[in-house]
């Protein structure tokens, strides 16, 4: 088996569509460690990638008024038991252009592995990104994944992104993410995370209200069990007229994990609000015990709790 078809059927398992390769139709880009496997562009959109001495160096760009009509499907992963990964990613969409990337990003033996992605992306005018991201990191917990994200988003923008690993270990995972939301401009950061073990989670993520009318929200889920640790920084600045932000962070703990949420609001402009909503704690008695009514075992009812949080 090849190494493309080896790392499009770890692609499939994690919950992919293997067959995008095949539909001319569809943009890809599938990196292994360093090398880039395949690559696809659609009219209307660039996809461009090379093999640096360090990684991967990527830029993908919309132009203006193009609506892609398929998600654009990103793959990146290291199906060795060691390795490295650093991929920097330039993202453009043009003037009322348009977008859906579906990442996944596949490391099922990790041992010894370092991820680190580094990405600059520029949302045009009324134009649209959605971004879907979803790792599986195995279950060793050998995996130390480090992404950042410097965005900025126009007049009328919009901008949407959705972490999630909730399937096997984390081990050490540091997101650093930063939005700069123009006027009239909106964003919604949403991350979900399940640690086990000694997984280590921090999560940074800032929203700069720059422009009148910004929208701007921050959610975070995250569960941790065993001896886990969490910290989870949400920080929104108001920074213009009806600017509105808001910060939520819900961690739930089991065990002897340890959790520590850190919301930060700024308003430098007395026509702007931003509020935020931390909680953490146990899962709720009630809910246990009326799952628990049911036939669960408690173990069984926590489980389903948890995994309802982490929708």
């Amino acid at each position: 088996m090849s190494e493309l078809d080896a790392l499009m059927k770890a692609f499939g398992e994690s919950g992919g569509d293997s067959s995008i390769l095949a539909d001319k139709e569809i943009a890809h880009l599938v990196v292994s460690g360093h090398t880039i496997l395949s690559m696809q562009s659609v009219e209307g959109l660039e996809v461009k990638a090379k093999e640096t001495l360090t990684g991967i160096s990527a830029s993908i760009r919309v132009r203006e008024g193009i609506k892609v009509r398929h998600p654009i499907h990103l793959c990146f992963g290291i199906l060795h038991k060691k390795g490295n990964q650093k991929i920097k990613m330039d993202v453009k969409l043009e003037k009322n252009a348009s977008a859906h990337f579906i990442a996944h990003c596949i490391f099922p033996k990790a041992e010894k592995i370092k991820h680190i992605m580094d990405a600059v992306v520029d949302i045009g005018e009324d134009a649209e990104m959605i971004y879907s991201e979803t790792h599986y990191h195995g279950l060793y917990g050998g995996i130390e994944v480090i992404p950042k994200a410097v965005v900025k988003i126009a007049k009328n923008g919009r901008y949407f992104t959705d972490f999630t690993l909730i399937t096997g270990r984390v081990g050490k995972l540091g997101i650093d993410y930063s939005v700069e939301v123009g006027e009239n401009a909106v964003t919604e950061l949403t991350a979900k995370v399940f640690g086990h073990a000694d997984d280590d989670i921090k999560i940074k993520e800032e929203v700069l209200l720059q422009g009148e009318n910004a929208r701007g929200l921050i959610k975070t889920r995250v569960a941790i069990e065993d001896e886990a640790k969490a910290e989870i920084t949400g920080i929104t600045e108001g920074n213009a007229a009806g600017a509105r932000g808001h910060v939520d962070c819900m961690e739930i703990v089991k065990d002897k994990a340890t959790a520590k949420a850190i919301p930060i609001v700024n308003v430098r402009n007395p026509l702007a609000k931003v509020t935020h909503e931390a909680a953490i704690g146990s899962v709720d008695k009630k809910q246990l015990e009326t799952l628990m009514a049911h036939g669960l075992t408690p173990e069984e009812a926590v489980d389903v709790i948890v995994k309802g949080i982490l929708r």
